[in-house]
C-alpha cells in the first residue's frame, strides 16, 4: 500500500494532524506514517476511537483511532461541556480523577485535569496511582458529579484507556454516555479543546481517601472471629506491576490475616509489565511467579490483580495438593455462596435482597441464589450494568453481591464497580471459613457441584485486529444470525436470544418474546439439554468472544473427575461444530 492507494478521506484526516495546533512530536510521527507506513496510517486514522463498554480504550500513538493527548482531550472537553449542561444549577461541579501504572497514565490524568479546570470544573486528583474501585468510592465520598480513571485494565502494554463515571460512582450508561458522545462529536477542531487549566481548581487527594476506603472495606468482613482464629493462613498475592500493590496487602491485614507474601519483581510499578506477556489475571502465565512461590511456601491461596485492581484471579489447591486456577464463574459462585450463607446465618435475609450476574456468567449463581430465596437479576456484559441495577433498586431492595465471568466481583454497594481490593479480602476470608469447617475452598466448590449440578464453562477469544479484523468480526456475527446452528453438542437448539434485536426466539413453538435489556451485539444459543453458547464482539479489545456452558448431574463428589473430562470434550465438539479452532 502506498500513499496513492490510501483512501483519500483517511489521508485527509491524517493531514489535519500536521497543522500547528498539534505538537511537534505528534506532527513528526504522523508525517512518518504518511511517508513510510501507510498500513499503520490507515489503522490510526480510519475511524475515531469510540466509547465501548468501559469508555475509550485503544493502542497509544498518534491518530484519531489511537489513545493520545488529543483524542483524550476531545473526550474530556466533550465531558466538560456535558457536565456544564447537566449540572448547570449546581454551584460547584466536581470530578475525581485516578490513574493506574500504565505508560502515559499520569500525563493523561494531568491533561484531563487541565481541561476540566480550564472549563471551571473542580478536580480531585489522586497524588499517585490508585485502584479503579477506589475512584468509584472517592466519587461517592467526595460527592462528585463525575469521575475519570486512566486505565486499559488488563489489556497488553501498548494500550491505555479512559473510563468515565457518573455521580453515583458507576460507569456511565445511557443517556449520559450517548449525550457525552454527542458533545464529543460536536467538537470539529482540536482548537476547541481548552488545554490550559487553572491549577487553583485542583485538589490533590491521597492517604485520607485510602484510610476511609480501607476502613469501609474492613467493616464488611462477615467472619471476623474465624479470620482471627485462622489469621496465619498462607496467602500469596501479586499486583502484576499495578495499583493493588499497596492497598491489597493492607486490606488483608485489616481483615486479620498476618501471613501475606508478595512477588518483589511484580511489586515494581512498570507500565511495560516486564515479567508477563499480558497483565491479565485470566491468563495463567500471568500467575506463574505467584504459583511458583505458593508451591514453595505450601500456601493456601494465590491471588493476582490486574493493573487497575478491579479484577482478581484465584488459585487454590485441589485434593492432591496441586494448585489449580479457578475461572471467573467458579470464583463468583464461591463468593456468592459464602456471602449468602453468612447472611442466612445472621438472619439478615428479609426477602427483598438480590444478587446480579451478567448474561454470559454461569447459571450456577442463579441456582445458589434461588436456594436462599434471593432474587438473581441478569444484565448485559459490563459491570456498569450491575451498578445501574443497584442504583435503580437502592431505595426498595438490598443488593448483596454481583459477579461476572471475567473475574470481576462486588460485595455491598459502597463501591459501584467491580472491586478486586475487597474481593481479595473476601476470598481470603472464604479460605478461613472453609478451614473452620475442616475443608478446603476446592472441596466447597465440589460440594456446590454436587448440590446444584456440575457446570462447566469455557471462554474462547478470537483476535482480529484492525479495520479488516473489525469487518471480519461483523461478518461472523451476521452469519450466526442468518444461519444459526440447528444442533450443538448432540442437542437441538431450542432458544435463540438475540440481544441486538432484543428478541428471544422459542423455536419449537415459533414464539417470540421481548428481551427487556438494552440493545447489545450478542447472540445466544440454548439447547434442549441446557447447554449455552453466547457470542459477542468485545467492546474493549479487537476480539470476538465465545462463551460455552454445559452441565451434568453430579450426585457424589467422586464423580467430578469422571464428569469433567466428558463436559470438556462436549465443549470441544461444539467448538468444532461452529467451525472454530480451539486454542
Amino acid at each position: 500500500m502506498n500513499k496513492q492507494k490510501i483512501d483519500p478521506d483517511i489521508l485527509q484526516r491524517a493531514e489535519q494532524w500536521l497543522k500547528p495546533e498539534f505538537d511537534k512530536k505528534t506532527r513528526a510521527a504522523v508525517k512518518n506514517l504518511i511517508e513510510n507506513d501507510p498500513k499503520e496510517l490507515v489503522e490510526a486514522f480510519y475511524k475515531d476511537l469510540e466509547f465501548g463498554t468501559g469508555g475509550l480504550r485503544g493502542i497509544m500513538g498518534p491518530g484519531t483511532n489511537r489513545m493520545n493527548r488529543y483524542t483524550l482531550g476531545k473526550a474530556t472537553q466533550g465531558l466538560a461541556n456535558y457536565l456544564l449542561k447537566a449540572f448547570k444549577n449546581q454551584p460547584e461541579i466536581r470530578v475525581a480523577i485516578a490513574f493506574d501504572s500504565r505508560n502515559n497514565s499520569m500525563p493523561y490524568a494531568l491533561t484531563a485535569a487541565e481541561i476540566l479546570t480550564a472549563n471551571g470544573i473542580w478536580v480531585y486528583l489522586f497524588e499517585a496511582l490508585r485502584p479503579t474501585p477506589q475512584l468509584s468510592f472517592a466519587i461517592r465520598t467526595l460527592k462528585c458529579q463525575s469521575g475519570i480513571v486512566i486505565t486499559a485494565s488488563h489489556n497488553p502494554k501498548e494500550y491505555n484507556g479512559y473510563k468515565v463515571y457518573w455521580d453515583d460512582g458507576a460507569q456511565i450508561v445511557p443517556p449520559h454516555d450517548e449525550n457525552i458522545i454527542a458533545e464529543v462529536n460536536s467538537i470539529s477542531s482540536v482548537n476547541e479543546v481548552k488545554f490550559e487549566g487553572d491549577h487553583n481548581l485542583i485538589k490533590v487527594i491521597g492517604s485520607e481517601i485510602d484510610e476511609m476506603y480501607l476502613n469501609t472495606l474492613s467493616s464488611m468482613s462477615l467472619s471476623p472471629a474465624e479470620n482471627l482464629k485462622h489469621r496465619n493462613i498462607k496467602i500469596v498475592y501479586t499486583p502484576i506491576h499495578g495499583t493493588g500493590v499497596d492497598l491489597v496487602p493492607k486490606v488483608l491485614h485489616k481483615f486479620g490475616f498476618s501471613s501475606v507474601a508478595t512477588i518483589p519483581e511484580q511489586n515494581v510499578i512498570d507500565g511495560n509489565f516486564p515479567t508477563v506477556d499480558s497483565p491479565n489475571p485470566e491468563d495463567p502465565a500471568a500467575l506463574k511467579l505467584a504459583l511458583d512461590k505458593a508451591k514453595k511456601m505450601d500456601a493456601d491461596i494465590v491471588m493476582a490483580t490486574d493493573p487497575d485492581a478491579d479484577r482478581v484471579g484465584i488459585g487454590v489447591k485441589d485434593n492432591m495438593g496441586n494448585f489449580i486456577l479457578l475461572n471467573g464463574n467458579q470464583a463468583a459462585a464461591l463468593l456468592i455462596h459464602y456471602v449468602l450463607t453468612k447472611w442466612d446465618e445472621k438472619k439478615w435475609l428479609r426477602g427483598n435482597e438480590y444478587i446480579v450476574k451478567t448474561i454470559v456468567t454461569s447459571n450456577l449463581l442463579a441456582d445458589i441464589a434461588a436456594n436462599f430465596k434471593v432474587e438473581c437479576k441478569e444484565v448485559l456484559t459490563g459491570f456498569k450494568y450491575i451498578a445501574e441495577v443497584i442504583r435503580q433498586n437502592e431505595r426498595s431492595k438490598v443488593f448483596i453481591a454481583g459477579g461476572e465471568e471475567s473475574y470481576g466481583y462486588l460485595v455491598g454497594s459502597f463501591v459501584r464497580d467491580k472491586d478486586a481490593v475487597l474481593s481479595c479480602a473476601m476470598f481470603a476470608e472464604i479460605v478461613a471459613w472453609a478451614k473452620e469447617q475442616g475443608k478446603t475452598v476446592y472441596q466447597i466448590l465440589i460440594d456446590l457441584y454436587t448440590k446444584y449440578g456440575l457446570y462447566h464453562e469455557r471462554l474462547l477469544s478470537i483476535t482480529r485486529k484492525g479495520m479488516e479484523g473489525a469487518e471480519e468480526i461483523n461478518r461472523m456475527m451476521d452469519s450466526y444470525r442468518s444461519s444459526p446452528p440447528k444442533e450443538l453438542g448432540g442437542s437441538k437448539v431450542v432458544i435463540i436470544n438475540d440481544y441486538l434485536k432484543q428478541q428471544s426466539f422459542k423455536l419449537e413453538k415459533s414464539q417470540i418474546f421481548a428481551i427487556k435489556l438494552p440493545k447489545s451485539n450478542v447472540i445466544q444459543f440454548i439447547t434442549d439439554d441446557g447447554s449455552r453458547v453466547s457470542i459477542r464482539p468485545s467492546g474493549t479489545e479487537p476480539k470476538i468472544k465465545f462463551y460455552f456452558g454445559v452441565k451434568a448431574n453430579m450426585q457424589y463428589p467422586a464423580e467430578y473427575e469422571l464428569l469433567k473430562p466428558k463436559l470438556h470434550d462436549k465443549i470441544d465438539g461444539i467448538i468444532k461444530e461452529l467451525g472454530l479452532k480451539n486454542k
